[in-house]
C-alpha cells in the first residue's frame, strides 16, 4: 500500500501532474478519470488506470486533481464515495480549487478516523503542469504537510505552507482573484487605447518597462488579449467565474466589500452570454470591445 499513489481527476491540469509525479516518484500510481482518452495517455508513462474502489483499497496517499467544489463533493461524500472507505493511515490531498468551507469539512470528516487531510490547490498555467513548475499553496498540520511536500515538489517549483486547514484554498482563491482584477485593468486599458488610436503591442511592451509590469501583462495580457487567442482547454471563462465566486463567497461571508471582485465577475459573465464560456478567460476582452462596438 505505501508503494503506490492514488490520482482521481486527471483533465487538463491533472493529467501533467499526474504524470510528473509517477516519473518522478518512482512509485505506482493509480489514476481514476471519467474520461478514457488522458489516462491511456498516462499508461506511456507507467501510470495504471484503476476505479476509485480500487484506489481506496490500495493506496495510502490520494490526490483529487477535480473541476471544482461540486465534484469534489461528489468523489468524497455520500453512499459508496470516497470517505465511505475510509482507512487507517490515509492522507488525501486536494489539488483542486473549491471552496475554503469544503476544505474545513473534509478535513473534520477524516481527522477522527485516524486519517489526514491537506487543500492544495495549484496555481499557474497548464504550461506550468507540464514542466512541474506550479505554484502549489497548502493548508495542513505541520505534521502533514511535511509528509507531502516532497510528492508535491514532483509537480511544484513553489510549495507554500499557508496554514492550517483551508488556508491552501484561501490563498489560491485569493490569488485568482487578483489575477483576474488585473485581467480586467489589461483589457480595459487595450479596449482605450486601441480606440484612441495607440498599437497595443507598443502599449503592452511599454508597461512591461514601468510599474504596470506583472506576470499577467507578459501572459494574459501579451500571449492571449493582444494576439485575440483564447484557446479551449485552458482555464475557461466558466472556470475563472467558479474560482471568482468562490472569492466573493469568502468576502460576503466576513462583510468586506469587493468591488473589483464584482466588476470582473460582471464582464465574465458577459462574455459567457456573447458564448466565450469554453474560451481562455482573458476572453473577458470581448465583453469591452462588445460595449464598445469593436467586437
Amino acid at each position: 500500500m505505501t508503494d503506490m499513489i492514488g490520482f482521481i481527476g486527471v483533465g487538463t491540469m491533472g493529467e501533467p501532474m499526474c504524470r510528473n509525479l509517477a516519473k518522478k516518484s518512482g512509485m505506482t500510481v493509480l489514476a481514476a478519470d471519467r474520461d478514457a482518452a488522458p489516462l491511456k495517455r498516462l499508461e506511456a508513462d507507467g501510470v495504471k488506470t484503476a476505479s476509485v474502489d480500487e484506489i481506496a483499497a490500495g493506496c495510502r496517499t490520494i490526490f483529487l486533481s477535480l473541476p471544482g467544489g461540486r465534484e469534489v463533493e461528489q468523489v468524497c461524500f455520500g453512499d459508496g464515495a470516497l470517505l465511505s472507505k475510509v482507512k487507517p493511515g490515509w492522507t488525501v490531498v486536494d489539488l483542486s480549487t473549491a471552496p475554503v468551507s469544503l476544505a474545513r469539512r473534509l478535513y473534520a470528516a477524516l481527522e477522527g478516523q485516524a486519517t489526514a487531510f491537506a487543500d492544495a490547490p495549484v496555481a499557474r498555467t497548464r504550461q506550468a503542469a507540464i514542466d512541474g513548475t506550479l505554484s502549489i499553496m497548502v493548508g495542513a498540520t505541520p505534521e502533514t504537510f511535511a509528509r507531502i511536500e516532497p510528492l508535491l515538489r514532483h509537480m511544484a517549483s513553489e510549495v507554500t505552507h499557508c496554514g492550517e486547514a483551508g488556508a491552501g484554498q484561501a490563498v489560491k482563491i485569493l490569488n485568482n482573484m487578483i489575477l483576474f482584477q488585473t485581467g480586467v485593468a489589461l483589457a480595459e486599458a487595450l479596449g482605450i487605447a486601441r480606440a484612441h488610436g495607440v498599437d497595443g503591442k507598443v502599449l503592452f511592451e511599454t508597461l512591461t518597462k514601468g510599474s504596470a509590469d506583472s506576470f499577467a501583462l507578459r501572459n494574459h495580457g501579451m500571449k492571449a488579449m493582444l494576439p485575440g487567442v483564447f484557446p479551449e482547454r485552458a482555464f475557461s471563462t466558466e472556470y475563472a467565474l467558479k474560482d471568482l465566486s468562490y472569492a466573493i463567497e469568502m468576502a460576503e461571508e466576513k462583510g468586506v466589500p469587493a468591488l473589483g471582485a464584482d466588476v470582473a465577475r460582471e464582464l465574465m459573465e458577459r462574455a459567457v452570454e456573447l458564448g466565450h464560456g469554453k474560451e481562455y478567460w482573458p476572453v473577458l476582452l470581448k465583453a469591452i470591445e462588445d460595449a464598445t462596438g469593436k467586437g
